[in-house]
């Protein structure tokens, strides 16, 4: 594994040096340690990861080996995955703060102060794997899981289980939406060229509509279970400070993409990959705990780098896939279809919700999805890029957090409940698919408003 810890970073590292300068002998030196980390990926990777990532190396080498291009612009076609995996290098900086903090711990004591109903438990659930989940990502689900075990042990299975799936999975999928930390909230941000800012108002009122309206069907679902848990909250003031420091770390940490996004303008992505660092760093001093901090984060980052494989091999060979596609243009008939009602917003939206929703049925991670209908909408991009198309972006992809049986959220779950995956869907999909719907139409409200 220690050729893993050099080799991924390198790229990383070379890669972030290429944004700034405009070389291409260094282009050329990222597609080669990029080619080099897809066959080091190769030897770790596992499952459907393995077999996406092995799917889109055939086809992307076989279209590449189609169209007769010079051999050595082979090395060039990686270069689309390459911010994403960036993110995933260093977004371990940040979630060990959380860690090193205690704002894990004192969230999960939230789970059992003063509840006496499974309707109660399920909202502050769900609040919490809301919270856990800006910071945690997908570390939130088992985490959790396992605080709500002993709460759940009395219930029915089915009960339990479809509780899981509800308040774990919902309240996760609704954080990410407006998590400026999220990769499908940045890959979006990037497509359509928007600011975080321009649409955090909107997503947010999302969100709370739809917290709304899962807590008012929980509150019927679960009202009948009767239910006490020890109140194992030793300081609702400490809690309340640590929620208090990690929105006021959030603010900070938006407002320094922000400035970088501005500065540089080389995206939003690139510019959260910049400001994790400093503001992990900014924070260690903030509580006290700096050399704490440099002892758990650096071999936490290791730990989590040495087990990227899975996400390097599908991602490059997405990239590959991707570019390649593009490049021999099988997929104009599909843009030919997303042209015709390009000027009909609200039917341009509804394409994007069934392609994600298709996709996510099929196997296809949301990010692979996201970066294919990049390609696909790359003609009608600079007509119709809007506040609105981005909200239907985000939305979209990242309802498959709640159904699809491929996503890495919903396998997790699945595992650690010991339920098929289709399961899950089937208790989610309904309320996913009314997210998404309903997200459209107030997206398309908001063009009607915005072109008034």
């Amino acid at each position: 594994m220690k050729n893993i810890l050099i080799l991924y970073p390198s790229l990383i590292i070379i890669f972030i040096l290429s944004v700034f300068i405009d070389f291409l002998w260094l282009d050329y030196l990222v597609g080669i340690l990029a080619f080099a980390s897809l066959l080091t990926a190769a030897r770790y990777a596992k499952g459907l990861y393995f077999y996406s990532g092995l799917l889109f190396s055939f086809i992307g080498t076989g279209l590449f080996l189609v169209q007769k291009l010079p051999w050595h612009t082979y090395f060039l076609q990686f270069d689309s995955m390459l911010g994403v995996m960036s993110l995933f290098v260093v977004l371990p900086f940040l979630n060990t703060i959380i860690r090193v903090g205690h704002y894990d711990t004192n969230l999960n004591a939230l789970l059992r102060h003063d509840i006496h109903t499974l309707d109660k438990l399920y909202r502050r659930s769900f609040l919490v794997s809301h919270m856990l989940g800006l910071f945690l990502n997908i570390a939130t689900i088992p985490l959790v899981k396992n605080s709500l075990q002993q709460s759940l042990k009395k219930l029915p299975k089915e009960t339990a289980h479809s509780f899981l799936a509800g308040s774990v999975l919902r309240g996760y999928a609704l954080c990410l939406a407006w998590s400026p930390l999220e990769v499908m909230v940045i890959a979006a941000l990037d497509m359509t060229g928007k600011a975080y800012y321009e649409v955090v108002v909107p997503m947010i009122m999302i969100v709370v509509l739809f917290a709304a309206i899962d807590y008012t069907i929980s509150f019927f679902k679960y009202r009948t279970y009767g239910l006490h848990i020890a109140d194992s909250l030793q300081s609702a003031s400490n809690v309340r400070r640590k929620m208090i420091e990690m929105a006021g770390m959030l603010l900070i940490f938006i407002f320094l993409t922000s400035v970088f996004q501005h500065v540089f303008q080389k995206g939003y992505l690139l510019s959260v990959v910049l400001a994790i660092l400093p503001i992990s760093c900014l924070w260690a001093l903030f509580i006290k705990k700096p050399k704490r901090y440099v002892r758990v984060a650096f071999p936490a980052w290791k730990e989590r780098t040495s087990a990227l494989s899975n996400y390097f091999f599908m991602f490059l060979s997405a990239g590959l896939f991707v570019n390649m596609l593009s490049a021999s243009g099988a997929l104009s008939i599909v843009q030919d279809g997303f042209q015709l009602v390009s000027g009909q917003p609200f039917l341009l939206y509804l394409m994007i919700g069934l392609f994600f929703f298709a996709t996510s049925l099929t196997g296809f991670h949301p990010l692979v999805s996201i970066t294919l209908l990049g390609e696909l909408l790359r003609p009608i991009l600079p007509e119709v890029s809007s506040v609105p198309l981005t909200i239907v972006l985000i939305v979209c992809s990242l309802a498959t957090v709640m159904y699809s049986p491929f996503n890495l959220s919903v396998s997790i779950l699945s595992e650690l409940i010991r339920v098929n995956p289709f399961h899950i869907v089937r208790w989610n999909v309904r309320y996913a698919l009314l997210y998404m719907l309903s997200s459209i139409i107030i997206a398309y409200s908001i063009h009607i408003f915005l072109t008034f």
